[in-house]
């Protein structure tokens, strides 16, 4: 199965759903699940800063399993973020989501 994550809650949705739960599994290829694209809202937005630990963890497991990493436009123009991501994420809006996720589309969207 094919699934997709979307944070949108604060607080530790990041910084421990992702960083301490889903990310070492992803890891360790022991999610269980294929794991095609991440999108992330508001604050969220600032795990795929470059420096982030997590964010730079998670670059390298998305280049070596061609999962899209992918922050609201929005969000990170507002933060002033969109020319600091680590490697290989980009910004976009639901239609651009959309259309990166139209090739390898998922079962599931998850949303945290």
């Amino acid at each position: 199965m094919k699934v997709a994550y979307i944070f949108s809650t604060q607080g530790h949705s990041v910084s421990y759903k992702l960083g301490k739960m889903i990310l070492p599994q992803l890891e360790d290829d022991a999610h269980g699940v294929e794991v095609v694209g991440m999108f992330f809202f508001e604050d969220n937005a600032y795990v795929l800063q470059e420096g982030n630990p997590i964010g730079e963890r998670l670059a390298k497991v998305a280049a070596e399993k061609g999962m899209l990493l992918m922050a609201c436009d929005q969000c990170a123009y507002e933060r002033e973020i969109d020319e600091k991501l680590v490697d290989g994420a980009v910004i976009g809006c639901f239609p651009n989501l959309y259309g990166a996720l139209s090739g390898n589309m998922p079962d599931q969207i998850i949303t945290l």
